[in-house]
């Protein structure tokens, strides 16, 4: 596993983000991990497709992300830097949201934009985790909130 001490670690794929949270298709709203700050900041990506399962019905004529799955996304986002950031200690431990707070969605989401999910600590009380997120489409921010999650086994 990761040693905490490391700062800053490499990019990280589909693969290495299914080792960290038990999330799955179609709830794995991740596809990769970059700019990984340990204890501190990540970027997540998510290529949004039309064939995500979500468009068939939301909406059929005009297929838009809905917001409650961007601000998963950042969680799953933050969830994988705390999973990664615990290291061997991350062993058997879920992510569960505890509180959101000032989502704000500022514009549509739609296939074939490149969804990046910035989140950035803002708080770490022993099990609690406090994260600001924002969600960004090209250059434009489209989404942010607050949010807490605990670490349970």
């Amino acid at each position: 596993m990761t040693d905490v001490t490391v700062e800053n670690i490499e990019d990280i794929d589909i693969n290495r983000i299914k080792e960290l949270i038990p999330h799955r298709y179609p709830m794995l709203l991740v596809d990769k991990l970059c700019d990984i700050h340990l204890g501190e900041t990540a970027v997540g990506k998510k290529a949004v497709t039309n064939n995500e399962p979500f468009f068939e019905g939301h909406f059929p004529e005009k297929p838009v992300m809905p917001g409650v799955l961007i601000v998963e996304s950042m969680a799953q986002t933050a969830a994988a830097l705390v999973m990664l950031t615990l290291g061997d200690d991350a062993a058997g431990k879920l992510v569960y949201f505890m509180s959101i707070d000032n989502a704000k969605f500022r514009k549509p989401v739609e296939p074939g934009d490149m969804l990046e999910l910035h989140v950035q600590k803002v708080q770490n009380r022993r099990s609690i985790w406090k994260f600001s997120a924002k969600g960004i489409v090209e250059g434009k921010v489209v989404a942010e909130a607050m949010f807490t999650a605990m670490i349970a086994s």
